[in-house]
């Protein structure tokens, strides 16, 4: 049964809701902020790697003809299991991680952590639990082997 959330929100909506709530507690609580000289690199190498994530990612479903659009996984026309899919099922929800990493650098406020916890227990939640059901209804077995030899994260 779909709760009412169930994908309802699409993904990069609700990372930006995170890096929100990340940008609230870093500029409105008067929380200690830290700041390095290596802060900048280190969010662009994090920024540079979530692109190349979420290229791959996108890159392999435009190449097998099935649907990037999460609030739809009853569309997928094929399992993708290759390439950046060998080590996550869900690398677009990486990519979107990862940069809320770069943030989170960015900001300087380690308790922005919380933004990151909130975008990967909704996620889980909210959109990769009802994807998963989907997809095992479409692609029953294949899925489920799937499912046992890839994370859904890392």
């Amino acid at each position: 049964m779909l709760s009412c959330l169930e994908r309802k929100i699409p993904p990069p909506i609700v990372a930006l809701a995170a890096a929100g709530l990340m940008w609230l507690l870093a500029e409105k609580f008067g929380l200690p902020r830290y700041r390095a000289s290596y802060q900048s690199i280190i969010c662009g190498l994090l920024v540079a790697f979530g692109l190349l994530v979420d290229f791959a990612a996108v890159w392999l479903f435009w190449r097998v003809g099935t649907t990037v659009n999460p609030m739809s996984p009853h569309k997928a026309s094929n399992l993708v299991t290759s390439g950046i899919y060998r080590y996550t099922r869900n690398p677009m929800y990486v990519g979107n991680l990862i940069f809320l990493m770069a943030w989170l650098v960015w900001l300087g406020a380690p308790y922005g952590l919380i933004g990151l916890i909130a975008y990967v227990i909704y996620t889980v939640q909210y959109q990769i639990k009802p994807e998963e059901r989907a997809l095992s209804a479409l692609f029953g077995d294949e899925y489920g082997f799937f499912c046992s030899s890839v994370r859904r994260w890392f």
